[in-house]
């Protein structure tokens, strides 16, 4: 074999042996899960009036008839992605109106009290007003509205954009149909996406970057399933 071709062969061979050694994409960090198995333990749970919440066979069930706020509770810091499957149901039930699925992240309560369900609230949507948190609202007013709010803590003003103020059908519920919810806070980055989609991004230049995750909603059927907590990999 000639020189040039020895060194064609070495050449070669170091490529391969450097492709091999190329890094991999790092895996998400896993912070918290929930796969709905072992009960509510996970959760504080504030209902206006009896319901049924269940956590079993891989399904949170939520089946009430009015306001109710699910806490996550191990408090989260930025930057975190929050994921999970929601279904609003319509199955012919009492509560199957296909309406609000609600989210609060990074939430806090205004005095700095802590955990943030520590306050004993009623479950009454008004009562949340002091918090200083993100909220998005998929369906909300009884499947007319999506909304993005950035809680200032005032007991009376939730401010809304325009642009965060969505009524088209592509952005409501939809019956009986799992869809996943990606929702971001990464430092200033703020970001709720749908089944990959983004509904809302924001850039926020005094972020919240700690508090607590909350489910919401009212007189509404929602089924929730695989809830993954992690670190994004681009930190």
């Amino acid at each position: 074999m000639s020189s040039t071709a020895s060194s064609r062969t070495f050449v070669s061979a170091l490529l391969l042996a450097l492709g091999g050694c190329a890094a991999q994409p790092r895996a998400p960090q896993v912070l918290f899960q929930d796969d709905f198995t072992s009960g509510l333990a996970n959760w504080q749970i504030e209902a206006e009036q009896p319901g049924r919440i269940t956590a079993a066979d891989g399904v949170l069930d939520i089946d009430v008839p009015a306001g109710v706020t699910l806490w996550f509770k191990p408090r989260l810091d930025s930057p975190v992605v929050i994921e999970f499957e929601a279904t609003a149901v319509a199955a012919g039930g009492p509560n199957d109106q296909i309406s609000d699925l609600n989210m609060f992240w990074m939430a806090h309560d205004r005095d700095g009290t802590e955990p943030v369900y520590a306050v004993a609230r009623s479950g009454k949507f008004s009562e949340y007003n002091n918090l200083l948190t993100y909220y998005v609202g998929v369906g909300g007013n009884r499947n007319h509205t999506t909304r993005f709010r950035r809680y200032i803590g005032d007991p009376f003003l939730r401010p809304l954009l325009p642009e965060h103020d969505l009524t088209a059908e592509s952005t409501l519920l939809v019956a009986n149909r799992p869809q996943k919810i990606t929702l971001i806070a990464d430092r200033g980055r703020i970001e709720c996406s749908r089944d990959g989609e983004i509904l809302f991004r924001f850039q926020d230049l005094a972020p919240y970057v700690s508090g607590w995750f909350a489910l919401r909603t009212t007189y509404s059927h929602l089924q929730i399933r695989q809830l993954r907590i992690y670190r994004p990999t681009n930190d």
